[in-house]
């Protein structure tokens, strides 16, 4: 049996210890030991991309926010889906992530962060929603932590209480959609998207592309036009 090998570590804002493995092929990133995410586990980050652009491709050059890296599968979900003249900036919280992804995960999807039409801001997502123009963009993806319930960050969760709902409202164009990736159902999470003035879709997501059963939701909220 191959042994596991830990590639790299990080500190996280909150004082976590963020750590980078391999084993095998296959790559793993955990919080305090704990595993947040796997290279054999990206179904669900898959559609969340495929979400998000279901309707950007008839779009002549769709203005595109992923708010968290991770290993890279949500980026290579809108990057295929999305279309020639996306244009696609990508918000990570820490920089070791983007560092890991251009020093460790090139054959996976790091060199992905080279494509032209992407554009990487290491910064928190907040900020980067906080500071667009109204109706700036077509689609707005979030998979920063474990959804609604901040994992990584504490912080994060401001993003789902309705002063940030409203903020990134505000940051969509009419019709344009928000998607959440979280880790469970939160019927109080969607009731605040209804609130603030979204159509929601709670979509059941995979763990694996063969699973039988579904693990997580994929909250996906329209703006209205």
């Amino acid at each position: 049996m191959k042994p596991q090998r830990k590639l790299a570590e990080a500190i996280t804002p909150d004082g976590a210890n963020l750590t980078l493995h391999e084993h095998d092929g296959n790559f793993s990133v955990r919080l305090n030991g704990q595993g947040l995410m796997h290279s054999s586990a990206h179904a669900s980050e898959l559609q969340l991309g495929e979400l998000a652009t279901a309707k950007t491709p008839k779009l002549s050059a769709p203005n595109v926010l992923i708010g968290g890296l991770g290993l890279g599968f949500t980026l290579r979900s809108v990057l295929e889906n999305a279309g020639s003249q996306a244009m696609v900036q990508v918000a990570e919280l820490i920089p070791d992530i983007v560092k890991w992804n251009r020093e460790f995960l090139t054959e996976l999807n790091g060199a992905l962060l080279d494509d032209p039409r992407v554009k990487v801001t290491v910064a928190d997502v907040w900020n980067v929603i906080a500071s667009a123009s109204k109706n700036q963009f077509d689609a707005i993806l979030l998979d920063i932590d474990n959804g609604p319930s901040a994992m990584v960050q504490k912080q994060n969760s401001r993003l789902y209480e309705r002063s940030g709902l409203r903020m990134i409202a505000a940051a969509l164009k009419p019709g344009g959609r928000v998607c959440i990736w979280s880790a469970q159902p939160d019927k109080a999470f969607a009731n605040r998207l209804i609130d603030v003035g979204f159509t929601v879709e709670a979509v059941p997501a995979k763990l694996y592309a063969n699973a039988k059963r579904c693990a997580y939701l994929i909250y996906v909220a329209i703006k209205g036009i």
